[in-house]
């Protein structure tokens, strides 16, 4: 069966995308786009919502303790409260994926 699903693009991928669109080395690339996630990681961390306008923000959210089963037994099981991380796409971001 044949899968439509899309192939990731993987950190090399996007640092030579990035390096390809600013004529920066790949070097300084890599290091520029893992500082950004570092601070979009930083900031979401703290319970901050970082904003990129036209593209989406990155913010926290909290998901409820439940009761789950265990898939190889059946055996119900409490799954704890947890954090969750949530992206919401931009106007523009939302536009161009529709677009294509």
């Amino acid at each position: 069966m044949h899968s439509t699903r899309k192939k990731s693009m993987n950190k090399q991928e996007r640092v030579d995308a990035v390096a390809a669109a600013t004529g920066e080395s790949k070097a300084a690339t890599g290091e520029t786009v893992d500082a950004v996630i570092a601070a979009i990681t930083g900031e979401v961390t703290k319970g901050k919502t970082v904003q990129l306008i036209g593209f989406g923000s990155f913010s926290t959210g909290a998901r409820a303790a439940r009761v789950g089963r265990n898939p190889a037994t059946g055996v119900e099981m409490q799954i704890p409260a947890a954090k969750t991380v949530k992206f919401t796409a931009g106007k523009a971001f939302k536009d161009a994926v529709n677009a294509g």
